[in-house]
């Protein structure tokens, strides 16, 4: 009864486990725990008990002060109309200031909301960052998990905060919204020459598609020897059993390389960070070292020098002829 996997979905029912004691003059966890059915097909069936404690709590509040900041002024722009909301939602955006503000704090109504929501969502995020490091040191765990989370945290405080101060405007920072974001990106794109000239943007998509097929291809691996108990794997790394010795084998033989139950973690794990460090990089090279990525690349033998087919486009953001 105490050999779960996929191979063997057996749902053990009884008092939820409350968890490791906690540390003296931590809040209390909430609630006492339950079951999921749903859940238990996927992973472990119990939900809670949860520790928020003091940085959970605050980062909880000012996550939902920036929602609602964003979410009403969506709303106004849409003369409060709750199906119009509903409707144009994905179009929908919370702008930031216009470019003549530059770094100084605008009314509300033109930016201000903007940079109001930003501190409390930023508040929100880092003091997350907060409770998952102290968690883990509560726990005897590695930080592995706040830094992994650190690297995203890093790309979002690029696009949002530190290039826009570099830049000298917040109206070079990302507005808020999911079609407008995804708009911006577009822009900025062919604003800076493409890019995918950027060699830390390269080096970000080979992070981010390496990631995804070092996943695939572990958790494929661990599925794979479950039924041998593969998916006990620290048992496996502290001693070698017959899935650890299959597994490997089967590495060996299909990728040429041995990857161990504990290295393969740590490819993954470093892939999946270098996405978003590499990444953050290449946005902060833009527009203050690298004006244009293509002419950037055609100059240092990355891209080829293309003849010129058409007449000179005016460039909206400097509304001058090249």
């Amino acid at each position: 009864m105490a050999y779960e996997s996929l191979f063997n979905r057996v749902q053990v029912r009884t008092e939820p486990d409350p968890g490791v004691a906690l540390p003296a003059g931590s809040l209390p966890r909430l609630g006492r725990g339950s079951f999921s059915y749903l859940y238990g097909i996927l992973g472990d069936a119990q939900i809670g008990p949860i520790y928020l404690g003091t940085f959970g709590i605050a980062s909880l509040f000012c996550g939902f002060v920036a929602i609602e900041i964003i979410g009403l002024n969506m709303w106004a722009s849409v003369g409060w109309d709750p199906i119009q909301f509903v409707r144009q939602l994905p179009w929908l955006a919370l702008e930031p200031p216009a470019p003549e503000y530059g770094l100084s704090l605008p009314p509300l109504a033109e930016g201000g909301w903007w940079l109001m929501a930003g501190f409390f969502l930023t508040a929100s995020i880092l003091l997350w960052w907060a409770r998952m490091y102290e968690r883990a040191r509560a726990l005897g765990m590695g930080t592995h998990v706040a830094w992994a989370f650190a690297s995203a945290i890093w790309l979002y405080l690029v696009l949002g905060f530190i290039r826009p101060i570099l830049m000298g405007s917040w109206a070079e920072a990302v507005p808020f919204g999911i079609f407008p974001h995804l708009d911006w990106t577009a822009a900025f794109s062919i604003r800076y020459g493409n890019l995918f000239y950027n060699p830390f943007h390269m080096l970000s998509i080979a992070f981010l598609y390496g990631s995804t097929l070092l996943f695939a291809m572990h958790g494929a691996t661990i599925l794979a020897v479950g039924r041998l108990g593969g998916d006990r794997e620290l048992e496996q790394i502290v001693s070698r059993g017959t899935a650890a010795e299959r597994s490997s084998l089967f590495w060996r033989w299909t990728m040429g390389f041995n990857a161990t139950m504990e290295s393969i973690h740590r490819w993954a794990w470093w892939f999946a960070v270098l996405t978003t460090l590499t990444g953050g990089i290449g946005i902060l090279l833009t527009g203050t070292v690298v004006d244009n990525w293509y002419l950037w690349a055609v100059k240092h033998g990355v891209a080829p020098s293309y003849p010129q087919v058409l007449p000179p486009v005016a460039d909206p953001a400097m509304g001058v002829t090249p």
